[in-house]
């Protein structure tokens, strides 16, 4: 449906073949409303996590720390997926961010049971209903030490190497330094270096990755993963609630991306990064909770107010994403204007009526052009008690 015209009271422009954002012309297609503005970018999500609001069970004994919520939550989750659930998780999941106005989504995915073409699984999902991706698999040694590592830092390379759509990118990734050596670390920075690949990590979330980096004989985290050589420049860094003013500013220095995510740092009490406001290269993620957009900067004024956090300085969170994508993607995303990417969202009365990824129209009229809504949801519900009763069965820990 290449070229088209988007027009609104206010803005009048075309999308050329090249999926770019152009002067309006003649069109096959034409989306009209009343706004059209940049999509949303979620800069760092899980997409195993998709089916958890159909019923997870609550975790038993109820934790009391945020090592305990991995524990007794999310890494019983990971350790249970396998191909069918977790494709059905991404496909819901990349269905309700399109229909949310998001347009992009970085991932960071474990499951631990079900490595070797893992990433595939969530390309496809992405791919088929529209959605522009960054994918990689986050090694780690929790459950099956070094040779689980290998095996997580071998599919990203396979990913990296593999002939995949424009739309989809891929990084090298670690969970988080304190569930890897320094072994690991070193490994994953030099296939960032071999590949020209850049990292995808969880940092400072909690004290707990301080503390254990501090154990192992280095000032946290941050340091560890400089120190290995694992940050290469563009690396996105996740978190970073517990990094001080000092640390942050050297993200800064070493040209990485860190990322806040509001609703999920509030809901796990892990606390809130202060420091953030020291840095400009900070974008808006939701670690795993939908990809509402609107609610995550909602979510991150109401915090920023609470905290006395600089509230200057969080437009440019909000805005982030957009310069992120552009590291990743090449091209230039987040206006309007001819030539940027023509990742679009329209909308009518408020509500989301059309959207465009790189010039290929996923949403119309309110509805997915490549998938069924119904049917993803029903096939979440199925699968979902199956995860369940998988879950329950996983030795915690």
């Amino acid at each position: 449906m290449l070229p088209l015209r988007i027009e609104t009271p206010e803005v009048r422009l075309g999308v050329d073949a090249d999926g770019r954002i152009a002067p309006p012309g003649e069109a096959a297609g034409v989306l009209s409303g009343d706004r059209v503005r940049p999509g949303d970018v979620n800069a760092h999500t899980h997409l195993y996590s998709g089916l958890a609001p159909l019923g997870m069970p609550p975790p038993q004994p109820p934790p009391t720390n945020f090592v305990q919520i991995l524990e007794r939550v999310w890494w019983r989750l990971d350790r249970a997926l396998d191909a069918e659930s977790l494709r059905a998780a991404a496909r819901l999941y990349v269905a309700e961010a399109l229909l949310a106005g998001t347009t992009a989504l970085i991932d960071h995915h474990e499951s631990p049971a079900f490595i070797e073409g893992s990433l595939d699984v969530l390309a496809e999902a992405c791919h088929d209903l529209g959605v522009r991706a960054l994918l990689c698999y986050g090694a780690t040694e929790r459950n099956g030490g070094r040779d689980e590592a290998r095996r997580g830092l071998a599919e990203c390379r396979r990913f990296l190497t593999a002939e995949r759509p424009v739309t989809l990118a891929g990084a090298v990734a670690l969970h988080a330094s304190f569930t890897v050596s320094d072994e690991t670390i070193a490994d994953a920075g030099a296939l960032c270096r071999e590949l020209g690949a850049v990292m995808h990590v969880h940092v400072a979330e909690d004290a707990a990755d301080v503390t254990d980096a501090r154990g192992r004989g280095y000032e946290g985290p941050l340091e560890r993963l400089a120190a290995l050589g694992a940050l290469p420049r563009g690396s996105i860094l996740a978190h970073g609630v517990h990094l001080s003013t000092g640390e942050v500013q050297h993200v800064d220095a070493l040209g990485c991306w860190l990322v806040q995510n509001p609703r999920s740092n509030d809901g796990n009490g892990v606390g809130y990064p202060s420091a953030l406001k020291a840095a400009g290269r900070v974008a808006l993620g939701t670690d795993g909770y939908p990809a509402a957009m609107a609610d995550e900067r909602a979510s991150l004024r109401q915090q920023a107010a609470r905290y006395g956090d600089d509230l200057g300085s969080l437009e440019r969170r909000i805005s982030g994403g957009h310069a992120l994508l552009g590291e990743r993607f090449g091209g230039r995303f987040g206006d309007l204007s001819a030539g940027a990417k023509a990742d679009l969202v329209v909308e009518r009365d408020g509500a989301v009526t059309h959207v465009v990824v790189g010039g290929r129209v996923v949403v119309a009229d309110g509805a997915l052009v490549g998938g069924d809504l119904d049917a993803i949801r029903a096939e979440a519900r199925a699968l979902a008690p199956i995860l369940w009763a998988r879950m329950s069965a996983a030795v915690p820990g």
